[in-house]
């Protein structure tokens, strides 16, 4: 209700916004509480920050803001103070988001031309002023790309596997972590407390626009890294102001499948994160996908132990379509019993120029309703934030865990020998070895690293069998741990050149074909051995349109179809009256061509690239051809299903033999 008695609305800061936060409040009498976070050592600060996200859910919700301080169209000059939040409702977010591209001078307050230890004290200080004015302190990871030098965009070069143990770019990843140390642990209050942050590193994992995303690595190598970060930060660089986020993109249907594909583990993470953005596709309200997948997020949560939150959102539309989107987003939100318990909801940075202005400012037209929405009890901004970090806690001890590092699950290898590596934590272990599909344990040593370790010479009889199972143990206080891993072994014969999959390389494998490829929206795909052009098996896919208009699947390439003229494929529709929309993404533009799913007994589809156009959203590149200049440069394939008017709200499409010819 706007104007409610129950909102306090004050500009809090400095060393007032602390104690507002529950920085200087007296602790509670009673027993600590017991926490279960990812950092059994973690400050009690952190302990307590944690405690507090789990308690506030359903209890009003934290409104954050990317880069409140550092970006903004209502001051030119960051000086820590100034916001656009604060311009237009008096008041600052409650949750600070910040980037670790302030590190390498890419975001204000870093710079270019900056030395290493200004830019690590420029987040450093961000964190100091977020939690100045009362806030909470998020900071996400747009991380470089480690083997070509360009940015999180980047996608080629095979990244993670390379980064991790054992890669060639192992070394570089852990010095950008150790810069993250830095600036983390260099964020102090005058007392000399560490201030908490919660740490999203790798966010959006399941699209395919970074290259830790899918079809860029597999959800095994994602999980290793995932837990490496932690590890590395948590245990060799003694970092324990850190609570850890995992936050996919949507959308999932509500199905906690697809969310939970690369989840690295209760063990490593603490807050369970999602991001979605309103784009205006379909007419279907965003907000009803957005509140179904929120009420998963929350529901495995609460079975975890985990604290929920929205923690990207955002209007990303080129003009502003609905004047109430704010206040709407809210209710539908807090009407759900479940969804509105996520604990905050951080939307993006305002960069200015053409880009969204995702807070209004002073004039913009969605300032009224932005105005009426810091207003309502049912969400929470600075001066509303009590008791943050007052909460006394005592942590649960974290078990001894045993994890595989390398090879991880569906790696293939090709070399006659590779190493493996076993971590153990907390505890030292004894009998660590491995066995190679239940053989004789071979045994593994502690190495400089930290880790157990020694080489696999792999059999050759082993390697003709296409697979192995590598199982690792070790003994601690009394206990056997295991974990294992699926290996894929030897060469895999090049495609022919134009091919884009015939669905046989993956051994019957649906987890394999499952990481192979990037997904949008809700859906599965399987290997169908009864639907197919030729060969052992095709592709059925299974789309679900509950929480979104469109689902789509890509696979990543790197190849040059200037000798080809044509796509084509073997497609079998379901009669749904919905469409598909096969893309090309060459020369940096997304042409696609939609085809009908009206036939349901399979034929080839052989479509000209001259009919192929640019993509309706592609504005900028209208009228452009894909022609023989552009297809020397092919890096993704995609297929995309969409809802037609009137079409099924579910389905089973089978594809099969995607080429260029």
């Amino acid at each position: 209700m706007p104007g409610s008695p129950l909102k306090r609305r004050a500009v809090l800061l400095g060393a007032a916004a602390v104690v507002a936060a529950g920085a200087g409040t007296a602790a509670a009498a009673g027993p600590p509480t017991p926490v279960r976070i990812a950092d059994d050592r973690a400050t009690p600060a952190t302990r307590a920050l944690f405690a507090y996200l789990r308690r506030r859910q359903g209890d009003g919700i934290l409104f954050g803001h990317q880069h409140d301080l550092t970006y903004g169209f209502t001051f030119t000059h960051p000086d820590g103070r100034a916001s656009d939040t604060l311009a237009a409702v008096g008041d600052h977010p409650a949750v600070f988001g910040w980037d670790t591209l302030v590190l390498d001078g890419d975001e204000r307050p870093g710079a270019e031309d900056a030395g290493e230890a200004e830019n690590i004290a420029a987040l450093s200080r961000c964190i100091r002023q977020g939690d100045a004015r009362g806030g909470i302190n998020t900071l996400t990871a747009h991380l470089p790309n480690f083997v070509t030098g360009g940015n999180f965009y980047d996608t080629r070069g095979a990244v993670v596997g390379r980064i991790l143990p054992g890669g060639a770019r192992h070394a570089d990843f852990n010095a950008f972590l150790d810069r993250v140390a830095k600036a983390v642990k260099g964020a102090r209050r005058p007392d000399g407390t560490a201030i908490p942050v919660v740490f999203r590193p790798f966010h959006e994992n399941n699209g395919a626009w970074f290259w830790w995303g899918a079809g860029h690595t597999t959800p095994g190598e994602f999980v290793e890294l995932y837990r490496y970060t932690v590890e590395y930060l948590r245990d060799t660089r003694n970092v324990h102001n850190l609570l850890y986020a995992y936050s996919p993109n949507s959308s999932f249907g509500g199905d906690p499948t697809g969310y939970l594909r690369t989840y690295p583990g209760d063990r490593f993470v603490d807050v369970l994160g999602y991001d979605s953005y309103d784009e205006g596709a379909g007419p279907a309200p965003w907000s009803d996908g957005l509140v179904t997948d929120l009420a998963m997020v929350v529901r495995l949560a609460r079975e975890r132990g985990k604290a929920a939150a929205l923690t990207e959102f955002g209007e990303s539309g080129t003009e502003v379509r609905d004047p109430q989107w704010f206040t709407r987003l809210l209710r539908a939100l807090t009407a759900d019993p479940v969804a509105r318990q996520v604990a905050y909801m951080l939307t993006w940075a305002n960069f200015g120029g053409a880009k969204r202005a995702y807070v209004p400012y002073p004039g913009h037209v969605l300032l009224p309703d932005f105005v009426a929405f810091h207003r309502d009890p049912r969400t929470l901004f600075a001066a509303d934030l009590r008791g943050v970090y007052s909460a006394r806690t005592t942590a649960v001890a974290n078990a001894p865990f045993l994890h595989l590092v390398t090879p991880t699950d569906r790696q293939r290898v090709s070399a006659s020998r590779t190493a493996v590596r076993v971590r153990v934590t907390p505890a030292r272990a004894s009998r660590v070895a491995f066995r190679v599909n239940g053989g004789r344990a071979r045994p593994l040593c502690l190495d400089a690293d930290g880790l157990y370790s020694g080489d696999w010479t792999i059999d050759p009889s082993s390697a003709a069998g296409g697979s192995a199972t590598v199982t690792v143990s070790a003994r601690v206080d009394g206990r056997t741990l295991t974990d294992s891993a699926l290996v894929l072994l030897g060469e895999v014969t090049p495609p022919p050149a134009g091919r884009v999959d015939d669905f046989e390389g993956y051994a019957g494998d649906d987890t394999a074909l499952s990481g192979a490829y990037t997904h949008v929206n809700s859906h599965t795909i399987t290997l169908s051995s009864d639907h197919r052009a030729s060969g052992s098996y095709g592709l059925a896919y299974a789309y679900d349109f509950t929480g979104a208009e469109y689902t789509s699947i890509g696979r990543p390439l790197v190849a040059d179809w200037s000798g080809f003229t044509s796509l084509a494929l073997w497609l079998k529709g379901d009669g749904s009256g919905n469409a598909a929309a096969l893309q090309i993404v060459a020369g940096g533009v997304y042409f696609w061509y939609q085809v009908p799913l009206d036939d349901t007994h399979g034929q080839e589809v052989r479509i000209p690239f001259r009919e192929f156009a640019p993509a309706p959203w592609d504005t900028a590149n209208e009228g452009a051809a894909l022609d023989a200049a552009r297809l020397t440069e092919v890096t993704e394939f995609n297929l995309y299903l969409g809802r037609g008017s009137g079409g099924a709200t579910r389905g089973v499409v089978h594809v099969d033999d995607i080429r260029a010819e």
